[in-house]
């Protein structure tokens, strides 16, 4: 079984530690269709690239919800009149699930040549960013003392 180390991706993607954790220990069973790459498109956008060969829009299904994106395809019924001789694209039923961090939101799809485009978004709040705290010169305070 090959062993793939993921703690180079760690300090370079933000969002997707889950992820990364769940691919770790994942068994050699886990199914790996259909293929998918997970690309850092700026500062805080990501993109999944699913490889969907043979789906249409309307055979796909992407779903947000509390942070688990949920990608399904199932192919519509094929005319009875096809006769293929060796079927060698895959057109099987698939579902793909994601762990997506907090305050990651999917800001769109699309279809393109055969490739599922998921575009996400990280939007911090205004309180969770960070900020500059100015150092400040002070002179030093006299302690007054009373005597009784």
């Amino acid at each position: 079984m090959r062993h793939l180390d993921f703690s180079p991706l760690y300090r370079s993607t933000v969002g997707f530690d889950r992820l990364f954790s769940m691919l770790d220990t994942a068994n050699s069973d886990t199914p790996s269709y259909p293929p998918y790459n997970i690309e850092r498109t700026g500062e805080n956008t990501y993109r999944i690239t699913m490889a969907v060969a043979g789906f249409a829009e309307a055979d796909l299904t992407v779903e947000a919800k509390e942070h688990v994106l949920t990608i399904k395809g199932e192919k519509q019924e094929e005319e009875a009149e096809r006769d293929i001789l060796y079927r060698g694209i895959a057109s099987r039923a698939f579902e793909r699930r994601f762990q997506i961090a907090e305050y990651v939101r999917v800001e769109g799809a699309h279809l393109e040549h055969g490739l599922l485009h998921i575009d996400l978004i990280r939007e911090l709040p205004e309180a969770m960013k960070p900020r500059k705290i100015e150092i400040g010169a002070s002179s030093p305070k006299q302690i007054e003392t009373k005597s009784h």
